[in-house]
């Protein structure tokens, strides 16, 4: 009996050692066996918890760690005067989160996760996830405030270790930057089964966001789809969302509401943002509401997989004419051993590849290329050649086209390995004449970039 205490003991401490083959039910006496204990389960996708007897509660380890290297091969700015005229080459830990998630009660499940990673040099680590949930009818997940990211639009409702490129498409993160994306607190219901995924949710600041003396950031968002055709080796994802920011934030008393459209260029080596409208609002002229409107299609045939989103986003200013602006993205891979992206109901969005033969295991792993196009406009009611401050109701963001390709070796459920090839171009015209860069020339940049991701998910 003391024999068998200290393998449940080690086995508790290390969920790892199920894998060499320590597995407590062998172990059990008659007697033992005859008495409910804790034990390991394994998941599906092969991960490890420790469940109580009964099966109701449960807790387990989860994490990730997603490491770039990347070169910025050229960068050619379009005027020496103006704009940025230099990318840094180097290394960055995209992600790196480590948490726990398990049940309890049954119907109640939740996920504390820690972000030591970041995408900015001046972005500190922090909370990414910390919620609970209520899973207890089902196809239905209602979310307690907290914070997570919600599955707000379709690139971003796919968990990050699914990516198809290193860095999602820059219009959807635009679209979910508006009062959605990581680090976000809300709460929410979402329906979904194997045909239709229907969900909506509140939103509020992001983690780090100051609570003090401010207006916080408050919005709410609504998407919906359904899988069209869905059978074992194709389907057809078609949706819609919506996005309303309905209090924009500001920094105090007798500050402007703001509001400000950007990203950076689908790389994060560097993290300049150079496709930007700067903040949109002012005291005389606050943002009193915005809203970002998207259609989202995907789908896959065999090892074939596609997607891509349109979206309108609108910010509205007291006492001025509106802004409109738009975007899109399309991307498509292959498969060249033969898997294929699964659907997943609960999220509404697809999964990254699984290798039917891993690497190691007398397999190759999985082999994926990719390519993607996006194109983002963040200029409304810009006349170039006349100066920005003269015209009330501009707003001159650029416009920015970028391409990448890329290969992905999944070598098990656990680790892969990303290359991408980034092409990009911001087309943008001066709108303040300083020295050498006159009223109306071109700001803008273009610039090829290679990068790297080693990444490791549990």
């Amino acid at each position: 009996m003391r024999n068998k205490l200290l393998r449940t003991a080690v086995m508790a401490a290390c969920p790892a050692a199920a894998i060499f083959g320590m597995n407590p039910v062998s172990a059990q006496t008659p007697d033992a066996q005859s008495k409910p204990v804790p034990h390991i389960v394994q998941s599906g996708a092969n991960k490890f918890s420790l469940e109580s007897a009964d099966g109701q509660y449960a807790v387990g380890l989860t994490g990730r760690v997603h490491f770039d290297a990347g070169d910025y091969v050229s960068f050619q700015p379009d005027n020496g005067a103006v704009g940025t005229q230099y990318l840094s080459n180097g290394v960055n830990a995209r992600r790196a989160r480590i948490g726990i998630s398990g049940k309890a009660a049954g119907g109640w499940v939740f996920t504390f996760i820690y972000d030591g990673g970041n995408s900015q040099d001046a972005t500190a680590g922090g909370i990414q996830t910390a919620q609970v949930s209520y899973v207890g009818f089902k196809g239905v997940t209602i979310d307690l405030p907290g914070y997570s990211e919600p599955p707000y639009p379709l690139d971003t409702a796919g968990s990050s270790n699914d990516l198809m490129f290193m860095e999602r498409a820059v219009p959807a993160n635009i679209a979910a930057g508006v009062g959605a994306g990581d680090f976000r607190s809300n709460t929410g219901v979402r329906f979904y089964g194997d045909r239709y995924w229907v969900g909506a949710y509140f939103t509020g600041p992001a983690y780090g966001d100051s609570h003090t003396g401010v207006h916080e950031r408050f919005g709410a968002f609504q998407r919906a789809s359904m899988q069209v055709l869905n059978g074992s080796n194709y389907s057809l994802h078609l949706g819609l969302n919506a996005y309303e920011l309905l209090e924009a934030p500001d920094t105090g008393p007798n500050t402007a509401a703001t509001l400000t459209l950007s990203d950076r260029p689908e790389l994060r080596i560097d993290p300049t943002a150079l496709l930007s409208t700067g903040a949109i609002g002012s005291v005389a002229n606050p943002v009193s509401s915005s809203q970002a409107y998207g259609f989202e299609a995907a789908g896959g045939w065999n090892s074939l997989y596609a997607q891509g989103e349109y979206f309108k986003y609108d910010v509205n200013r007291r006492g001025l004419d509106g802004n409109s602006f738009d975007g899109y993205y399309a991307q498509v891979s292959w498969t060249a051993t033969g898997e294929h992206r699964r659907y997943l109901p609960t999220s509404g969005a697809y999964s990254a590849i699984t290798p039917s033969h891993p690497f190691g295991a007398g397999g190759a792993g999985a082999w994926e290329f990719a390519a993607r196009y996006s194109y983002t406009n963040l200029t409304d009611n810009f006349v170039s050649g006349t100066a920005i401050a003269a015209q009330p109701t501009a707003i001159n963001g650029g416009k920015l086209k970028n391409i990448t390709v890329g290969v992905n070796w999944y070598v098990n459920t656990y680790l892969r390995f990303m290359l991408n090839i980034v092409h990009s171009e911001l087309d943008k015209d001066n709108g303040a004449a300083v020295a050498g860069a006159a009223l109306g020339v071109p700001v803008g940049y273009k610039f090829d970039a290679v990068a790297l991701r080693s990444q490791l998910s549990w």
